[in-house]
């Protein structure tokens, strides 16, 4: 069976969705809450922090700092080792720009009309139309920029999934249905090349979270177990920073050798 990322907006029934697929298939369900509080432990990082990285679109500070770009690598080194499990139903926001590349991946995008979204804001939050209106669109904003400015991928691209589920005529029961359907099909279920592709996947983000303290502009992706590290390095500190590289990486389980491609700059990065 194939791992299953639910993509939604507030208030667009794709939690409970994601929660009744998980309860038919036998699945474990993966919030985003449960990926930051597992990330906030294993990595030491305040869990509002967090919160803020893998919600809040980026801001100039954020572009010039690393802060973001490490919170956010740390929950993706988290949420990949869930997804490496196969058995699992992610809802939230980015779980299907993670496994770019893996074919055993169903992505579902929920949709919801906003009148129906504002109204189960209303309700849920006690606030008014207004001001329920107003939240969602600055929500649906920040998860737009985000994508964007992460991956340079719009989340409301309806090439971005393989099903887009509209739920007005379609029921939640009915969306359960097809998902649940839609996931025995051939072609989503995992190979062996899949699952390496996986694998690669999930050591490379476990690198660089334990890199990106030491050069935040590290750039690693990995190969049956080679892992490649690219960055910029000042020539007077390339030998050191480059044996460093590959002691940290090298600790990392999973990787059998460690490749540094360090580009030469005349500034630390």
């Amino acid at each position: 069976m194939p791992i299953i990322t639910i993509s939604r907006g507030s208030y667009s029934k794709g939690k409970e969705i994601a929660e009744k697929v998980a309860e038919k298939l036998g699945y474990r369900c993966l919030s985003r809450g449960l990926v930051q509080k597992e990330a906030s432990e294993q990595y030491q990082i305040p869990e509002v922090a967090l919160v803020r990285a893998v919600h809040d679109a980026p801001t100039i500070l954020d572009r010039l700092g690393y802060k973001k770009q490490k919170y956010v690598a740390c929950y993706q080194a988290v949420a990949l080792k869930h997804f490496r499990e196969d058995d699992v139903v992610y809802h939230g926001l980015a779980g299907h720009f993670l496994v770019q590349g893996v074919s055993h991946v169903l992505k579902v995008r929920i949709l919801a009309d906003m009148a129906d979204r504002v109204r189960w804001e209303m309700e849920r939050e006690h606030i008014s139309e207004d001001e329920a209106l107003r939240l969602l669109a600055r929500d649906d904003e920040e998860r737009r920029r985000w994508s964007q400015y992460l991956y340079g991928i719009d989340a409301w691209d309806p090439q971005s999934y393989d099903m887009v589920l509209h739920i007005k005529k379609l029921t939640v029961d009915d969306a359960v249905d097809l998902v649940c359907h839609t996931a025995s099909f051939p072609q989503f279920q995992a190979t062996d090349a899949s699952r390496r592709k996986m694998d690669d996947l999930v050591v490379a983000a476990s690198v660089r979270a334990a890199l990106i303290d030491l050069k935040p502009d590290v750039e690693v992706s990995c190969d049956g177990g080679v892992a490649l590290v690219r960055t910029t390095v000042r020539l007077t500190k390339e030998a050191a920073l480059v044996e460093e590289i590959k002691r940290v990486a090298g600790a990392i389980p999973g990787v059998r050798e460690v490749r540094v491609s360090a580009h030469a700059s005349y500034m630390d990065v």
